[in-house]
């Protein structure tokens, strides 16, 4: 293929002075549309199909990649599934750009791996800013992120994958003061001195995984009884025997539906509550 046929100057490729970002989108006006509102800052390469950007690819490495969701032959989930199984490609930013507003495409998005979802109509200021928070990204914070008010009932979330993060926070927040970390030594420490009302960690993390976490956080007084949900894409039988031999509570395979996160947390945080509350009667029997 021709490089005019991927609408795109070679000599661009050679300049290394402005970021390159490739959208994709079947609509033609949505195309137009970013490439004059972001090409005075950013080379754009418009794409109207996952086909033409995975071609694109084939030339050069962009710097992100923003992506619609609705589109024929190979939508924009799928797209991001072969982007991220990858390595060539994996460590490439990906916004999703859509009208899809729900909040299970949301989840959905951010769980498969997209560095932001941003929706349609879209806001050009906030949209420049969310890519340059990906192309220039900040130093993390050792500190967990802490949302919603004193009153909500509280989750931790332990998980090295920050979209997957973003994605169960994303999926809990309304309802629940949510804290979130990506390395499990961390947990230990926090847990030491705070006491969430529920747990979710996943299993593959490096230093130590969920599995070899579970027993450590059981040792911990404050934390013998609080619900823990393992979270990972390993789902087969063993792996849920073993985590519930261990301590866990219940077993979540990712990619996961928000509805089946909220419902677990919530039956979960119900059920120790009201054993809680069957001990605390126990005792007072007792005396």
């Amino acid at each position: 293929m021709k490089d005019d046929e991927l609408n795109f100057d070679a000599d661009v490729l050679n300049t290394g002075k402005r970021k390159k970002i490739i959208y994709v989108d079947d609509v033609n006006y949505s195309l137009v549309s970013v490439k004059s509102r972001l090409g005075e800052q950013y080379d754009i390469f418009p794409a109207e199909s996952a086909v033409k950007l995975f071609e694109y690819l084939e030339y050069f490495r962009p710097d992100l990649i923003l992506l619609d969701v609705n589109m024929p032959d190979i939508d924009g989930y799928e797209t991001i599934k072969s982007l991220k199984s990858d390595e060539r490609h994996s460590e490439i930013p990906v916004i999703f750009l859509t009208g899809n507003s729900d909040r299970e495409s949301v989840v959905k998005g951010l769980s498969l791996g997209a560095a932001d979802y941003v929706v349609k109509p879209y806001n050009a200021a906030k949209l420049i800013e969310s890519i340059e928070s990906h192309l220039n990204p900040p130093k993390k914070s050792s500190n967990p992120d802490d949302v919603g008010d004193e009153n909500k009932q509280s989750v931790l979330i332990v998980d090295d994958v920050s979209s997957m993060l973003r994605a169960m926070q994303y999926a809990l927040n309304d309802r629940y003061k949510v804290y979130i970390l990506s390395k499990s030594e961390d947990a230990i420490d926090f847990l030491r001195t705070k006491t969430p009302d529920l747990i979710l960690l996943d299993y593959v993390m490096p230093v130590i995984n969920g599995f070899d976490l579970i027993p450590i956080i059981r040792e911990i007084p404050e934390h013998k009884d609080t619900p823990i949900i393992i979270i990972t894409t390993e789902g087969t039988q063993d792996h849920v025997n073993k985590a519930m031999s261990i301590g866990a509570s219940d077993f979540i395979v990712k990619p996961f539906k928000p509805k089946e996160l909220n419902d677990k947390v919530a039956k979960h945080i119900r059920i120790a509550k009201e054993l809680k509350s069957i001990k605390e009667d126990f005792k007072n029997i007792s005396r």
